[in-house]
């Protein structure tokens, strides 16, 4: 990408704005008159700064997947547009789907809010592609030690990433959200709460599939997540919080304003923190798991670059 001056950038930024708040608003369309009519408290701020933030926030973090990355044209546009449509609105609409189907979400509800986000993710992102000046296709190369991870590797890489999902998530889930009366309440488990031990048995046995379920989201999680790994020309801390903010950022910010799917302001307070907690996390291991090949278990966790520093510190 050519070097852009402070004055492109800014006017490049507005109109991504407006174009962002155009396809944002144009989703909503899908699901006008099709909520349920159930009042929601009031947010932690007012609808109109939370729309600002969700414009300005989504804007900056788009500008910044497309901006840092070495792929250019319609592969940049198109894996980035599966990577964010997967990221925020798939995985979640998906749990939606699980938690909320007999709560407040109807079954003619549910495929308009996986719709809602198609126009932000094909047409917003695409012409961020476009009007950063990436549209133009360039001869890139995806550097050997990222694609030339061993099968072998792959599946014990996955496996890790499974098994840190899941037990962010249950961590979060019940040391956060699940502490809220009103959440458990919401959920239909009002009363006192239950130890984590007998809560984690009494799901074991009366909702197994949670876990298998989770582990998909995981794997989902990661599949978005490899456009941006793979492409991105950043160092790989960089590339973990690009990641980390993906994962956390934009699905969650409606948590903060008012929301008739989750009415409670405490519940969604709760899953706020819960999940963009978690997730955040989350994305930071799935880069540092994926960004490179490792020889061992300690060159995952840099030990072999630690004892050749201490014995040429030793010479």
């Amino acid at each position: 990408m050519k070097n852009i001056s402070l004055f492109g950038w800014i006017w490049r930024f507005f109109a991504l704005l407006i174009l962002f708040y155009i396809c944002y608003l144009g989703g909503a369309q899908f699901i006008e008159g099709k909520l349920l009519n159930i009042e929601s408290e009031p947010g932690l701020v007012p609808i109109g700064i939370g729309l600002l933030l969700v414009g300005i926030v989504n804007t900056l973090l788009i500008t910044a997947l497309v901006s840092s990355s070495r792929w250019s044209g319609l592969r940049l546009a198109l894996f980035l547009s599966l990577a964010y449509f997967g990221a925020v609105t798939f995985v979640m609409q998906i749990e939606t789907w699980y938690f909320l189907s007999n709560i407040t979400v109807s079954a003619e509800l549910l495929p308009y809010l996986f719709a809602m986000g198609l126009p932000v993710a094909f047409l917003f992102v695409p012409l961020s592609v476009l009007i950063l000046g990436k549209a133009r296709k360039q001869n890139v190369t995806i550097p050997a030690k990222t694609i030339a991870i061993p099968f072998r590797q792959w599946v014990w890489k996955l496996s890790l990433i499974a098994v840190a999902y899941v037990t962010l998530y249950w961590l979060a889930g019940y040391f956060i959200a699940w502490q809220n009366p009103e959440l458990r309440t919401f959920y239909g488990s009002p009363g006192a709460i239950t130890p984590f031990w007998e809560h984690t048995a009494n799901t074991l046995r009366t909702d197994p599939g949670l876990f298998l379920f989770q582990v998909l989201r995981a794997m989902i999680w990661t599949l978005c997540a490899l456009p941006i790994v793979f492409g991105s020309k950043l160092n790989a801390w960089r590339t973990a919080l690009l990641v980390a903010l993906l994962f956390s950022i934009p699905q969650n910010l409606g948590h903060i304003m008012e929301n008739p799917l989750i009415p409670s302001a405490s519940v969604r307070l709760s899953h706020f923190i819960e999940t963009t907690s978690s997730t955040f996390i989350f994305g930071l291991i799935v880069v540092w798991l994926l960004h490179r090949r490792h020889g061992s278990i300690e060159d995952l966790f840099g030990s072999n670059r630690l004892k050749k520093s201490n014995n040429y510190n030793s010479k």
